[in-house]
């Protein structure tokens, strides 16, 4: 019953001139993901957005991995929460190979001593059941620190995790993450079933849906009523959906973007 409706698209050619891409992990498909290497390479394509994932560790800090625990990506065992950063920082990332390298999860203060303002930040905070305590505080006294405030936005899935920025600092920039919108029914999938208003997400700026959940009258729906519209994971410019679209989160950003097509900034 979800909005996966694909024959409501006709798929462009060419990427949208006006479409923000966003390098997801960092640009995944281009080093190992979230990783400094990763991300300097997704803004060597020429993006002007890097999406990353953070976690709070046992010792209060802020570090940059998409999973809970380290066993995906590292050669060590056990969930973030559990770990300080000297126990983080000794292990090593393994590529897709299963491969030792030499490269470390690094800090939120690494990540944005690489960004330094050159592109946004589309910084995803996770947090199910009881993990993360804490997190959105720590996290923007990091970037309040850094004076990164202006071109942050951060986006995640758990409605409290976005009310607790907007309770701790309104001026902040929100994006609501989803998969899909029910058709017909103010229902939303964002990992749990979440009933969805305009005026509950107020102070939301952005609606992400996965990319083949976001049908062209929802988008114009939501364009209506002020809000922008980005999709993830997108990995291939020909299947672009001809809707009213803001941004696309990738991969492989390398494919959407070359100098010429002017592709604009973060949103405003």
């Amino acid at each position: 019953a979800a909005s996966f409706t694909r024959g409501m698209f006709t798929n462009k050619t060419t990427p949208t001139k006006q479409l923000i891409i966003t390098g997801h992990r960092g640009g995944a498909a281009l080093g190992e993901e979230n990783t400094i290497e990763c991300i300097k390479h997704g803004i060597a394509t020429g993006v002007t957005s890097i999406e990353i994932d953070v976690h709070i560790t046992a010792d209060k800090h802020i570090v940059v991995c998409h999973d809970a625990t380290v066993d995906r990506t590292t050669n060590g065992h056990g969930a973030i929460n559990d770990m300080t950063l000297e126990q983080i920082k000794a292990l090593r990332i393994t590529n897709a190979k299963g491969e030792l390298t030499e490269l470390q999860i690094p800090t939120l203060e690494e990540v944005l001593e690489t960004i330094n303002g050159e592109v946004e930040l589309l910084l995803e905070i996770k947090r199910k059941n009881d993990d993360n305590p804490g997190i959105e505080a720590v996290v923007l006294d990091i970037i309040k620190q850094y004076d990164a405030l202006s071109y942050t936005t951060f986006q995640s899935f758990n409605d409290s995790v976005l009310e607790e920025l907007h309770l701790l600092d309104s001026s902040v920039k929100l994006e609501k993450l989803l998969v899909a919108k029910l058709i017909g029914l103010p229902i939303i999938i964002d990992g749990s079933v979440t009933c969805f208003s305009t005026e509950k997400y107020s102070y939301i700026r952005s609606f992400n849906f996965f990319y083949g959940a976001l049908s062209a009258p929802l988008s114009k729906y939501l364009h209506e009523h002020g809000y922008h519209t980005r999709i993830w994971t997108l990995n291939d410019p020909k299947s672009i959906p001809d809707i009213e679209l803001d941004g696309i989160i990738t991969d492989q950003p390398d494919l959407f973007y070359t100098p010429q097509k002017g592709l604009k900034g973060p949103l405003k």
